[in-house]
């Protein structure tokens, strides 16, 4: 997959969070002068812009394990009085 294809399919909301805290925090760094919060605000904007994260490319990915079906009981109920 190519740069530009990553930068343009595949948006959703935790992506569009992701880019828009980097572009808050970026911002706020040019803002204040301040080198800590430009660092935070790059890592976020990398994360949002090429849509790399902890999971974000299914990297965490695991299948969902199916049920055996167990076979039903009848169960007989006896009133207690």
């Amino acid at each position: 997959m190519s740069f530009k294809e990553r930068l343009l399919t595949n948006w959703h909301i935790m992506r569009i969070f992701r880019t828009g805290i980097g572009l808050w925090a970026a911002g706020e760094a040019i803002y204040t002068h301040d080198w800590a919060i430009s660092i935070l605000g790059a890592f976020f904007l990398y994360q949002g812009l090429t849509n790399t994260a902890c999971c974000g490319n299914e990297a965490c990915y695991t299948p969902q394990v199916k049920k055996a079906e167990l076979p039903v009981k009848d169960i007989s109920y006896e009133e207690v009085k």
